[in-house]
């Protein structure tokens, strides 16, 4: 696991420096910053690396932090399933709040947030399509750099694979449920 767990690490990194790398280079158009919260009501889950690497990060959290994300876990959890069980629903255009995000504006778990929290603010690419914050820059028609989200989505995925076998690794989770739940993702670990 001890291997799996520093590859992530480096995966996290690397991704980081990429987001720097084009904030350095288009600073007015990135506009993440302390307060702005757009990507904590995206609609996505994580891999099965990403949500036992977000679990471990919320245990050593303090107890307080970690019981204040409960209700919004409960509340965010509910409506994963109404959005995820309907017909045809075009996950990008929901929105639940992440029940990271605290009642200050902030994130309670900022240092094992995932992946699509660190790509969010920057130009990606994913299956051919472009996306971008709404709130961003970036002009339309313009190249900018792109940060390919499937090239590390398979990484996440072949990593999972590594921790839990085929089947287990495969499966994804709502951040809502990895901390409900943390019993059930560390369970599936071989």
């Amino acid at each position: 696991m001890t291997s799996v767990q520093e590859e992530l690490i480096a995966l996290f990194s690397s991704v980081d420096r990429a987001f720097a790398q084009v904030q350095a280079k288009f600073p007015e158009a990135v506009k993440c910053g302390q307060g702005c919260d757009d990507c904590c009501s995206a609609v996505f889950d994580v891999s099965l690396v990403e949500a036992v690497a977000l679990a471990s990060v919320m245990q050593g959290l303090a107890e307080e932090v970690k019981d204040s994300s409960l209700p919004r876990a409960s509340r965010a959890l509910v409506e994963w399933d109404e959005v995820v069980t309907g017909d045809s629903i075009e996950l990008a255009k929901q929105r639940i709040r992440c029940p990271l995000l605290g009642e200050d504006g902030l994130c309670v778990c900022y240092e094992g947030r995932p992946v699509n929290c660190r790509t969010y603010g920057v130009p990606t690419v994913i299956g051919g399509a472009g996306h971008v914050c709404g709130f961003s820059g970036f002009e339309s028609g313009v190249d900018y750099p792109t940060i390919n989200l499937e090239q590390i989505q398979n990484g996440l995925l072949a990593l999972s694979i590594r921790l839990a076998g085929e089947e287990a690794g495969q499966k994804r989770w709502p951040v809502a449920k990895v901390l409900l739940a943390p019993g059930e993702i560390f369970a599936v670990l071989k």
